[in-house]
């Protein structure tokens, strides 16, 4: 059933204080102004062996007025709900972009910030799909369901430790401009997770295993089995773990490798994702977040890829934790392609970015995590789409005679222009002549880029595909947090490098 926008978050003054400021910057000379005000609450528990270790609960509210003025920017926010307090931080705003034009005319730069140009979307309401807004479950169920799941791990044989942690998020904005455009929404995410813990009495070695369910714009019923099997998962990991202790050491070498998309959503994210915000590929980011290989003169040109690659930017997956209705700069939501059978065929965008480099409009990847932040260029849900007709994930690795199969993310390192990299996962499993022959330890695949995906030789089918993602995608300066889903199938890679970790490590 669908939700309605939180009734106290309605109550505030949000049109009133939206007409104060946006006439204000009007009088003031602004080209444009937008107003944005924005209720987050974020809550958390945490629970080690079964009890509770730490728990928060806080909302970050306020209101925001970004404007143009004299073709340069200019922010201010402020937490007075006040017409005057709203008209007094607009001002802020005018005289911060009339400082801004000075200091761009004393470096001798003639750049002027427009944006392009976008329909007006009056008076829209938008809400994300769920079904129980975590927020309407009293904590005691919360924290009494991690205690449960806890306790199944620690009844197990060869678990010495479990962690829980769960996660929610309810974001609500209204955004306003000059040109007539009023949005307001609503979005909840949440992100439970938990690790199961073994420990080695004699040798003193230990490791690890943590569920694979993903982070998903859901509600609480995530968590009671709509979207993701629970108890066969908890079931499964003392085993997996207990022969995780037991396995060999990879033997570093040439590897085919069917990756699943528990561990090729994270390599999508910092090799393709990232690679293809436009704003880095500018080298806006480049003093922070860094650049991109993707550069805009190879837009149309550079082979991402195997021709099996297709890849989109989507704000309107269901369920995804980037999917709004509209973004920051009152953008409605899209789907696009940034690599097509292989080649670089689009960027991710905001409005002055889309204006800078010859776009007809942004594809609304505009967003700010908090009312203190400007919005900033931040990633869509960038998704790897699945053949449709493609094999399982079985059919994958029967068709490899030597190789590894990876499952789950763990840590990961790529350099600055998101070329060269290297990811580890949580689970590794050998392959003999189309056959898991047991779990190794220890492995990293290594490649770069454009060699990692020009070696996809296969793309699972629909029933592979799985939206992963992480609720941490750090941008900008100030720093802020974005969280951000990736969709994709199995899939299968010939000839990748594996290094052995460990040996690595001892260098």
């Amino acid at each position: 059933m669908p939700h309605e926008v939180d009734e106290s978050f309605l109550a505030l003054p949000l049109r009133a204080l939206a007409d104060a400021a946006l006439a204000r910057a009007r009088a003031l000379g602004a080209d444009h102004a937008d107003f944005r005000f924005e209720r987050v609450r974020s809550a958390s528990w945490r629970l080690r062996d079964g009890r509770t270790s730490g728990s928060s609960d806080s909302t970050d509210a306020g209101y925001a007025v970004r404007v143009v003025h004299g073709g340069a920017w200019g922010f201010a926010s402020g937490v007075d709900p006040t017409m005057d307090g709203a008209a007094r931080v607009a001002g802020q705003a005018v005289a911060m972009a009339k400082l801004s034009a000075k200091v761009i005319a004393a470096a001798g730069s003639d750049e002027r910030v427009e944006l392009a140009a976008e329909p007006v979307h009056a008076d829209r309401v938008w809400v994300s799909s769920y079904g129980i807004n975590p927020f309407d479950v009293p904590d005691a169920e919360k924290t009494g369901l991690l205690a449960e799941w806890s306790a199944r791990l620690l009844a197990a044989d060869g678990v010495a430790h479990a962690d829980a942690s769960l996660m929610t998020v309810q974001e609500n904005k209204f955004y306003a401009d000059t040109a007539g455009t009023t949005t307001t929404q609503q979005r909840v995410r949440l992100h439970p997770q938990l690790t199961a813990v073994a420990v080695d009495a004699e040798s003193g070695e230990f490791d690890s295993m943590r569920t694979l369910a993903p982070p998903v714009g859901r509600g609480w019923e995530y968590l009671t089995g709509t979207g993701w099997d629970w108890d066969s998962e908890l079931a499964e990991i003392p085993e997996l773990l207990a022969e995780k202790m037991r396995a060999p050491s990879v033997e570093a070498g040439s590897y085919d490798l069917v990756v699943d998309p528990s561990n090729l959503w994270l390599t999508i994210h910092e090799s393709i994702g990232h690679a293809t915000e436009l704003d880095r590929a500018l080298g806006y980011e480049a003093a922070y977040a860094g650049t991109s290989f993707a550069t805009f003169d190879q837009l149309g040109k550079l082979k991402y890829g195997s021709e099996l690659m297709n890849v989109t930017g989507d704000r309107t997956a269901e369920h995804g934790l980037s999917t709004v209705g509209y973004d920051d700069e009152g953008v409605a939501g899209q789907s696009w392609d940034l690599v097509k059978d292989g080649t670089l065929v689009g960027y991710q965008l905001d409005r002055r970015i889309a204006k800078l480099t010859g776009f007809e409009r942004s594809n609304g990847c505009a967003y700010a995590d908090s009312p203190a932040h400007v919005p900033v260029q931040r990633m869509a849900n960038v998704s790897l789409r699945p053949a449709p007709d493609g094999p399982s994930t079985e059919d994958l690795i029967a068709g490899v005679e030597r190789g590894i199969y990876i499952v789950g993310d763990r840590s990961w390192s790529i350099d600055m222009q998101r070329y060269n990299f290297q990811f580890t996962g949580q689970r590794f499993f050998r392959i003999e002549n189309g056959r898991l022959a047991g779990q190794l330890r220890d492995v990293a695949y290594q490649a770069t880029t454009t060699d990692f995906w020009g070696s996809m030789e296969a793309v699972g089918g629909p029933q592979t595909y799985v939206l992963g993602g992480a609720f941490n995608c750090g941008k900008a300066q100030p720093g802020q947090v974005a969280s951000v889903s990736h969709g994709c199938p199995s899939a299968l890679f010939r000839g990748v490098n594996i290094l052995n970790t460990t040996q690595e490590g001892g260098r």
